[in-house]
Order: structure tokens, then C-alpha cells, then sequence
């Protein structure tokens, strides 16, 4: 003989219980995605999520160098005519932003707004003057005073 323990409104109240438990317990193990910055060429795109990013927060000094000679897990492929677009979420402009070349700062101060273009051909000459055929672009934003996040691109030259 069978007993029914649970009536057939209980069982589906218990099984609607669970179900929103399970949910809450999966998005509570999500982490918050990082800003997002872009790079665009003629009409392709690569864009990255942080290398490195604390939250807004300072990334830590014993961290930085660590996370600026990351090597840059997207590429794009330029022509030497080409022109870079450069995009970052609205919260990387609103605190600042610079672009690194190959680990050293490439500009002095941060840039505040969303976009900007800049020619391929600023970034395919060594600081020896001698010309590459690669190069890892970094975009840092900053404070002024302080890191919180850290984004690489590698750029190609076109052959």
C-alpha cells in the first residue's frame, strides 16, 4: 500500500522552494563581471574583460608589475594606415585611463572619456627606433595616484 506523504499542492510548493534555493545559491557563486574595454579596427573588434581588477579598487603595489607583464590573451591585426579605436566602459572613464606600451606608461596623464582613435602607425616602432611587428597595448585605469584595473590587446602588423 502506497501513503502519499506530501499532498499535490505541498509537493509542488516544496519542489518551487527548492528550485528558487538552487537558483539563489548558483548566483550567489557568480562573480561581477569586470568592466570592458575595446579595441576596434576597420570594422573588426576584440574586447577583453580585466587582467587584473580589485573592484575599483587599488590593485596592490606587489601586484602591478606582475599583472602589466601579463601576456595579452586577444590580437587584432593592423595595417600601418590603419586607425585604433580605443573604448572603455563609462566607470574606467569617469576615474581615468592610459595606455601602456610593452609594460611602460606611454602617456602622462589619464584620459577621461569613453573612445578615442589614435594611428596604427604609433605603435610600431621600438623605443630604439627600430620597427616591430607586434606590440602589446595595455589600457591602465587610474586615478592619477592609483591602478584598479588592467587590460592587454596585442596589436599585429599587417605583412
Amino acid at each position: 500500500m502506497t501513503v502519499a506523504f506530501f499532498s499535490g499542492s505541498r509537493r509542488r510548493a516544496a519542489v518551487a522552494l527548492g528550485a528558487v534555493s538552487a537558483g539563489l545559491l548558483v548566483l550567489s557563486a557568480c562573480d561581477k563581471p569586470t568592466p570592458i574595454a575595446t579595441v576596434t579596427v576597420g570594422t573588426d573588434s576584440i574586447h577583453s574583460e580585466a587582467a587584473c581588477y580589485n573592484d575599483g579598487e587599488a590593485i596592490k603595489e606587489s601586484q602591478i608589475q606582475q599583472c602589466l607583464n601579463k601576456k595579452a590573451e586577444k590580437s587584432i591585426t593592423v595595417a600601418m594606415d590603419d586607425k585604433i579605436r580605443f573604448g572603455v566602459d563609462p566607470e574606467i572613464a569617469d576615474n581615468g585611463w592610459t595606455i601602456f606600451l610593452g609594460g611602460q606608461q606611454a602617456e602622462p596623464e589619464p584620459y577621461k572619456k569613453t573612445y578615442r582613435t589614435i594611428p596604427a602607425s604609433a605603435f610600431f616602432s621600438s623605443q630604439t627606433g627600430e620597427a616591430t611587428d607586434k606590440t602589446q597595448v595595455t589600457i591602465v585605469e587610474n586615478t592619477g595616484k592609483k591602478l584598479t584595473g588592467i587590460w592587454h590587446f596585442e596589436l599585429k602588423k599587417e605583412s
